[in-house]
């Protein structure tokens, strides 16, 4: 069974997590003689982090506890380790926790560092170092006002820029305020103090940003920034208080950033296709564009709010989108510049399933007379002006529904097609289970 999912390792804190932790800084301490480990603001966040340093210092590497971090914090001082390690399950509940892993560069571990990694959790025979060979934590300060630092050096000075900053409560709350205040912004804050009780659903979605968009709204404020738990994600409240959708964002970015390449997921609209530059399309994660810009391209991104900027980091970095967008907003209002975008009609859902049930699932879509097929990741159907896309999601026990067309009926179309060929494919699934019985 795979642990790693589309961003890491994440599941339930249990024991299991922290046997998986304490194995995976074994793993990575084997190869790496300094690495350095941050959190988010999770109840089970030293718990996990110190299994896994027991690991990285069993096995004689040196490691720096850096404490609460943004996950993009964390990967840009891993510049200066031979590994960066956060321990974070990003968006999920507050249940849940986990690994990511990061290279100095701040790509996160790929398919043949992850594939060891998992080996070496499941090896039996796995050894730690002698007794004389083991290391002691340090602790690490500083990060955050590297980080800072780094992307101030970016951007000029803005004035007359209102912001409402929404973190979460989660691991943002201790830079996205400050940079944006040291930029010039008038800051309101809301939900931005660290705290293991979140004050909201961790993922920056329409649904989970009503506050926002009403203090937006009332204070007339020039935009609304939002980040979730570990501060990978942006996403975005406009001048009128309406949520901005991750295609639209990735839209303008791309406008202002005019990218000869962008590199963004097989799920992102295809609004992205009229803007005239080259367009790559991975698999659904972060950890996939990030491997796809590495080897060339100027901007990278997704629909679920993470933005890369290669020339600092191959890390999504949701606190360096934000100052972006607030420097874009300075010039126009955030509304205007929506309203410009081509508009599409999109769906995105997502329904619990068996993981076995992708397979008859597929076979049941391709009934449904697609001009194309593409299978990058689930499966992805393209029509006459419209695309609908079923994939098992990376991190949770659901299969993710994408569908897009030139029209509000016809997507709700396809989407109630989808939804209806999945309900049937579960009732066959349970009435086989019961003939097997």
């Amino acid at each position: 069974m795979s642990l790693f999912g589309s961003s890491g390792i994440r599941r339930v804190a249990d024991r299991e997590l922290l046997e998986q932790a304490l194995r995976t800084g074994i793993s990575v301490g084997k190869t790496r003689r300094s690495v350095i480990v941050s959190t988010d603001t999770r109840t089970s966040r030293d718990a996990v982090k110190y299994a896994l340093i027991s690991g990285l210092l069993s096995s004689g590497c040196k490691a720096y506890d850096a404490d609460i971090l943004p996950t993009p914090t964390l990967a840009y001082a891993a510049r200066n380790f031979d590994s960066g390690v956060v321990i974070t399950a990003s968006h999920n509940p507050p249940e849940y926790n986990g690994i990511k892993l990061w290279n100095p560069d701040g790509s996160a571990f790929n398919s043949a560092q992850r594939e060891q990694v998992e080996q070496d959790i499941y090896n039996d025979s796995l050894v730690v170092s002698s007794w004389n060979k083991m290391q002691c934590i340090e602790s690490y300060n500083g990060a955050i006002e590297e980080h800072m630092e780094r992307i101030l050096g970016d951007f000029h000075p803005v004035s007359n820029v209102s912001v409402v900053v929404d973190c979460g409560c989660g691991a943002a709350s201790l830079i996205t305020p400050h940079l944006l205040k040291q930029m010039g912004c008038k800051v309101l804050n809301i939900n931005s103090y660290p705290c293991i009780s979140q004050s909201r659903p961790s993922e920056p979605t329409a649904e989970n940003l009503v506050e926002l968009s009403r203090v937006v709204k009332t204070m007339r404020a020039n935009l609304g920034i939002a980040h979730d738990g570990d501060a990978d994600r942006m996403m975005a409240i406009d001048d009128e208080g309406r949520f901005i959708t991750g295609d639209k964002l990735m839209a303008l970015f791309c406008q202002e950033l005019k990218p000869k390449k962008l590199v963004t997921t097989i799920d992102a609209s295809m609004a992205i296709d009229e803007l005239g530059i080259e367009v790559v399309r991975t698999r659904v994660g972060d950890t996939f564009v990030s491997e796809e810009l590495k080897g060339g391209g100027d901007f990278g991104g997704e629909a679920s709010g993470s933005w890369i900027f290669p020339k600092v980091s191959f890390c999504p970095d949701g606190i360096y989108a934000a100052a972006k967008l607030v420097q874009m907003v300075e010039q126009k209002k955030l509304s205007r510049m929506v309203d410009n975008l081509s508009s599409y009609y999109m769906l995105r859902d997502a329904i619990p399933i068996d993981r076995e049930l992708m397979g008859k699932i597929e076979e049941k879509l391709t009934t449904l007379n697609p001009l194309s097929v593409s299978t990058i990741d689930g499966i992805r159907l393209s029509f006459n002006n419209g695309w609908v896309l079923v994939r098992p999601s990376g991190t949770e026990p659901k299969v993710r529904i994408t569908v897009e067309t030139k029209s509000a009926e016809r997507t709700e179309m396809f989407y109630n097609t989808i939804v209806a060929l999945i309900a049937a494919c579960k009732k066959s699934r349970s009435r086989d289970i019961g003939t097997e019985i």
